[in-house]
């Protein structure tokens, strides 16, 4: 063979080996694309089969599929039809012109890639607008499967049904054609235009008659959709917002609903004009139609309301405006739970009397003062027991029986946190350290005597009232990892880090999953799945995946539920409880999750941004994660209590509303994934409670709402506002706080959820409302107590100036008897934290309550109760127990015996008198004890936090009571110095060990 021969033949093979080589690549990249795709939805179909909620995700997936192939269908079909009706009747002919001269040329460019253009043009806009449809699956199931509301709106009559459910799909159907109709007109005529058939520049007819009926019909087509649009625009006018309240008002019934319909028959006449033209080939009259439409349009539909609102409402607007005004008020009542509301006038006294409080003796001995924001590091350093495990920036609040009482309780769960585990690798994060272990609760208004939280259950292995009645393994919460392998064959020797212990072989107790928490990955077909899914190769190769082993994903309990209810609205954040969920002795750990059902769409109903209105001082903070929510709604619902089981991840969604239409019609939709509230256990009926999040959004509302009265609604006058946390730094809205709680005219307390109201002036922090719900639902299994969700509304005097409680943060930081032994304590390496300012209306009057913490300012920092400030009117109590600050205020006899230990209190502490009468001499020494006992103070907590640090608890108990000493003889030397007389030493020293209230 020649050398050009051989040369030849290698380059040929050269280019075989090219050739064949990129289609391999293509077909190998494609196989892996389709492989992570499958591994996607089939993983997914196998956590939801195995969470038994799989027809939630199938009726998704073939909702959003049958939208997606039939808005892909209608756009794409629609712009296809359009392209090929307008290239098969070009023109045959076309008259030469400058202009088609240039067009030939576009055409003979334009025409090897026409059947692309043709073919892959619609199939690209069929699958934008199938995806742009297939969001709306849940708006077409609502309008397919929407229940009756059996309430009828107050100006057509028609039932809510139509406005919640179905105007909205009709609303997107309309959209969805014209925007099909707009694309179908635009590829028309551009092709109309490209073959010769539409000649705009051209002499004679500038349009073949095929051409002219085409436009003319899509013309038709879009302007009698605009004129239903204008039709349907009718009855969205009753969820208008406008500028003083939501809903049709005067001119919009009187003015612009005729203007809707005059404009809807406009367009069905002018549509009428477009065929017409089709058929005869005159387009003056659908011009001249179209002149008229837009005309009416500025005429009737803005210049004549705006004459209407001006000339005619103007003037009279209270008056015209009050049927509309009542309306808005009435359906916003109604929407967001608000109608039974027990408005109660409270002439709120300002001066504190002695045996006050002997009425209310109950609420003030239920007063939490442990601060769920606060203690979280106390719990941290106290309860931590490794660094692997971790407790929630902001603890939960519950009441348990302990001891046949109803106790407030401050609990969180010991989490895992791997960060915390040392040296990072898969084996350790994915199948050893795979869950937290144990509760932690302390008594809400108990404290011991050196300030720490009063524990009812704590350690590990877990030791308290509950003890090993309950299964303490935390396999599913907010901070679990992101997955873990359990599981393994029996007999095989456990892996799984349960607690470590001294006496256990290696120093720890391990444990095997045995519960039903995840899909299995005991095959290699599963365990390619999810090494796919999560990039981990090391699932297809690790000796501790086993045919016994189970995957755990989707863990936090708010994702949990958000999966298997995509229709619901989540509360921002989860709390625990221990309970029997069934009744039959053994407790466990469950996350329980509120949930909504909300619309946007209810006539007349204020229109309320969710995440504005949820927003306070702790979520704000970053503290509280805030779920997603919708922008704005104007309905809400908590239809449902779902909750998730820490250890093997079950989720049960039990219908807490079963009288809401919407749940009624998602349950018809998910028929039996909802169970009724007769499923309920006593056990866990005592631990739910009504929810946050509801209760910020109907507090926001009764800022205005309060006033039922429409010419007063319209004069705004009587308009209130959250006041801000006066213990935050942002300027954001006090938190609402759960504590146990007897109003006035109530016999017995029960556990609540209250905030309060001020003017709504800027310049003023005045009291003038406070608002309480009845939280407790009882313990009777499978019913609701009556009272439960209960608002009441405390309105005071508007001529009485009650201090609101920025104006009570006000008067404690100026206080100055408290400022002085807040500074003290905040000297020699210490931090004085202010906690949550409780409001309670009891004594006839507003009393105030915070508890004041002292930590380290550096080093081991956990927060511990020192002190409890109260106000009553302008008095201000400052003392080491709530007993004590109780009796300054009350003048010695408070009469709330709120107090469980036997504690002598400290004379004249905290009320600026010292005793004296303020002519003595101070001690020429005072200054050098003064100095003396600050640095005692400051070695005594060195002491206490390396003592604790090392467990010393003997070493930890002698520094706490040389730190008491040295605070009680600085206070002494400041008194002295200050020109009182020394406080007895005696009464300062601490007087026992046990724990006291406050």
């Amino acid at each position: 063979m020649s050398f050009a021969a051989s040369r030849s033949a290698r380059s040929s093979g050269g280019r075989r080996q090219r050739g064949v080589l990129l289609p391999t690549l293509l077909v190998l990249v494609g196989v892996v694309v389709a492989f992570l795709i499958l591994a996607r939805f089939w993983t997914e179909w196998l956590w939801f089969d195995q969470v038994g909620y799989s027809e939630v995700i199938r009726t998704e997936w073939v909702t959003r599929a049958l939208m997606f192939i039939a808005g892909g269908v209608v756009m794409g079909g629609a712009i296809w039809l359009n392209l090929y009706l307008a290239y098969r009747h070009r023109p045959m002919y076309v008259p030469t012109t400058q202009q088609q001269q240039d067009l030939d040329r576009y055409r003979e460019a334009f025409e090897p890639l026409r059947r692309i253009a043709f073919i892959g043009g619609p199939i690209l806009a069929g699958f934008f607008a199938g995806s742009a449809a297939s969001t709306q699956w849940q708006t077409a199931l609502l309008a397919l499967n929407g229940q009756e509301w059996g309430t009828t709106d107050p100006q057509f009559g028609i039932d809510l049904s139509f406005y919640m459910f179905t105007l909205p799909f009709l609303r997107f159907i309309v959209s969805f054609l014209m925007t099909t109709t707009f694309f179908c007109a635009v590829a028309a005529v551009f092709t109309h235009y490209l073959y010769g058939a539409l000649q705009p520049m051209g002499r004679g007819e500038k349009i073949s008659r095929p051409a002219r009926i085409h436009v003319a019909i899509l013309a038709a087509v879009f302007t009698l959709l605009i004129a239903i649009n204008y039709w349907l625009d009718r009855y969205s006018l009753l969820s208008n917002d406008g500028d003083r309240f939501s809903g049709a008002s005067y001119t919009d019934i009187n003015a612009v609903l005729p203007a809707k319909a005059i404009l809807a028959v406009i367009g069905v006449f002018v549509a009428v004009l477009f065929i017409y033209t089709g058929v005869r080939g005159n387009w003056r009259l659908p011009a001249v139609g179209v002149s008229l439409m837009v005309v009416s349009a500025i005429l009737v539909g803005g210049i004549y309301p705006a004459i209407i609102q001006g000339v005619r409402v103007g003037p009279n607007e209270q008056a015209l405006e009050a049927t509309y005004i009542q309306r808005n008020i009435n359906a916003t009542r109604e929407a967001y739970g608000l109608t039974d509301v027990q408005v109660q006038p409270y002439s709120a006294e300002t001066v504190a009397e002695a045996g006050a409080l002997r009425e209310d003796a109950e609420s003030t001995a239920s007063i939490r003062l442990l601060d769920p924001q606060e203690v979280s590091p106390t719990f941290r350093q106290l309860q931590q027991n490794k660094q692997y495990y971790n407790f929630p920036a902001t603890l939960s609040v519950d009441r348990y029986t302990i001891d046949g009482q109803s106790q407030d309780t401050v609990i969180a769960v010991r989490d895992l946190d791997l960060a915390g585990a040392g040296q990072s690798n898969w084996v350790n994060d994915h199948t050893v350290f795979t869950h937290g272990f144990g509760v932690v609760a302390a008594y809400g208004n108990t404290v011991t005597s050196d300030g720490r939280p009063a524990f009812f259950e704590s350690g590990i292995p877990s030791t308290g009232i509950f003890g090993d009645t309950y299964e303490p393994r935390i396999y599913f919460s907010p901070n679990s990892p992101e997955y873990s392998i359990v599981g393994a064959p029996e007999g095989t020797p456990p892996w799984e880090l349960d607690y470590p212990d001294d006496s256990a072989p290696n120093g720890q107790v391990n444990n095997t999953f045995t519960g039903d928490g995840g899909p299995s990955i005991g095959n290699i077909w599963n365990q390619a799945l999810y090494a796919a899914r999560f990039g981990s190769e090391q699932i297809l190769f690790s000796d501790r995946v086993t045919s016994e082993s189970q995957i755990l994903y989707n863990r936090d309990p708010l994702e949990r539920v958000a999966r298997v209810a995509p229709f619901l609205t989540l509360e921002g954040s989860t709390y625990p409880a221990v309970v029997d969920t069934d009744d039959d002795g053994m407790k466990e750990v469950v996350w329980v999750v509120d949930a909504y059902t909300t619309s946007n769409e209810y006539p007349y109903s204020a229109r309320q941004e969710l995440e504005s209105a949820i927003t306070d001082s702790l979520t704000e903070s970053g503290e509280v994660p805030v779920a997603a929510l919708p922008d704005y709604i104007n309905y809400i619902r908590n239809s449902v209590k779902a909750v998730v089981d820490a250890y093997d991840g079950s989720v049960t969604l039990y219908a807490w509303d079963p009288e809401d239409p919407i749940l009624a019609t998602w349950d018809a939709i998910f028929p039996g994934k909802i169970q009724p509230i007769s499923e309920i256990s006593g056990d866990l009926m005592s631990h739910l409670r009504y929810p946050e999040d509801m209760f910020k959004v109907q507090r926001e509302l009764l800022t205005q709402y309060h006033v039922t009265d429409a010419e007063s609604f319209f004069t705004t006058a009587d308009f209130w506002r959250v006041p801000n946390d006066p213990t935050s730094d942002a300027e954001v809205p006090q938190p609402p706080y759960y504590l146990t709680l007897a109003l006035p005219e109530q016999d017995q307390a029960s556990f609540s959820l209250t905030t309060s109201f001020i003017v709504d002036d800027d310049t003023r922090n005045v009291l003038t409302g406070f608002l309480a719900v009845n939280a407790e639902p009882g313990n009777t299994p499978g019913e609701v107590a009556e009272d439960y969700g209960t608002l009441t509304l405390l309105e005071l005097p508007r001529d009485e100036t009650v201090p609101g409680p920025g104006q009570v943060q006000g008067n404690f930081d100026s206080d100055a008897a408290a400022a002085n032994e807040l500074n003290i304590l905040g000297r020699g390496g210490s931090e004085v934290i202010q906690g949550n300012l409780l409001t309670l209306p009891v004594g006839g009057g507003v009393l105030y309550v915070q508890p004041v913490y002292v930590q380290s300012s550096g080093g081991t920092q956990y927060p511990l109760l020192r002190r409890v400030l109260v106000a009553f009117g302008d008095e201000v109590g400052f003392a080491q127990t709530l007993d004590q600050a109780l009796d300054q205020v009350f003048e010695g006899d408070s009469g709330a015996n709120a107090g469980d230990a036997d504690v002598d209190p400290t004379p004249d502490e905290g009320t600026g008198t010292g005793g004296g009468d303020g002519t003595e001499t101070p001690d020429v020494d005072a200054q050098q004890r003064l100095n003396d006992a600050l640095a005692a103070a400051g070695a005594a907590l060195t002491a206490s936090d390396e003592a604790l640090a090392s467990g010393d608890w003997a070493a930890y108990g002698e520094a706490q009571t040389q730190l008491e000493e040295a605070i009680a003889d600085a206070m002494a030397a400041e008194q002295e110095l200050a020109g009182a007389a020394p406080a007895d030493e005696s009464a300062t020293e601490d007087p026992t060990d046990a724990a006291t209230t406050g």
